[in-house]
């Protein structure tokens, strides 16, 4: 499983990098976990707002830090 938490470095951002790190630890899950940063990467990925978050190529969340409960649902088959 790939994992982007996708945006430019503010607080939200990091806040839902945290979010997903304690996501997949309480579940157990190894996943590549990867912060986009970069301003070109992040157009390339197509991503219009930040915080979000892709899962596997698929943006699950766009604009909006959620909580590690729901990524948590996110992250279940």
């Amino acid at each position: 499983m790939q994992i982007k938490v996708i945006g430019t470095g503010c607080d939200k951002c990091d806040k839902l990098y945290g979010n997903t790190q304690e996501a997949l630890t309480e579940l157990g899950i190894e996943a590549q976990l990867e912060k986009v940063e970069d301003l070109l990467e992040i157009v390339k990925l197509g991503v219009m707002t930040s915080p979000s978050l892709m899962i596997d190529g698929k943006l699950v969340v766009s604009g909006q830090v959620v909580s590690k409960d729901k990524i948590k649902k996110l992250l279940r088959p």
